[in-house]
């Protein structure tokens, strides 16, 4: 975990809360499509839990951490992915493999 970041009592790894709104596409929502690459953005720190393909704005979604976290426990993994870091699998269970994003 980075210096300066603390999980909470309750186990929840990430700096932001639980709560924080993190960009996804409906397929992960849905359950049809699982979680293959997760952008930990350096502009503003945003999230984005995607699938690895081309993403279509009319798939994208706002939706809470938690319920990224809920769906995929092993995302939990990724919490100290630093601002302008990728992780990519693949696929559920595979090793992640982090990268600084060009």
């Amino acid at each position: 975990m980075d210096v300066g970041r603390s999980a909470d009592p309750d186990g929840w790894p990430f700096a932001e809360p639980r709560n924080v709104a993190v960009f996804t596409v409906r397929s992960v929502i849905v359950g049809s499509e699982p979680v293959l690459r997760v952008c930990h953005d350096t502009e503003d720190g945003g999230w984005q839990f995607l699938t690895g393909e081309t993403v279509s704005m009319k798939e994208a979604m706002l939706v809470a951490l938690s319920n990224i976290v809920e769906r995929d426990r092993s995302l939990m993994e990724l919490a100290d992915l630093p601002l302008g870091w990728q992780a990519s699998r693949e696929a559920p269970g595979k090793q992640w493999i982090r990268k600084r994003m060009a």
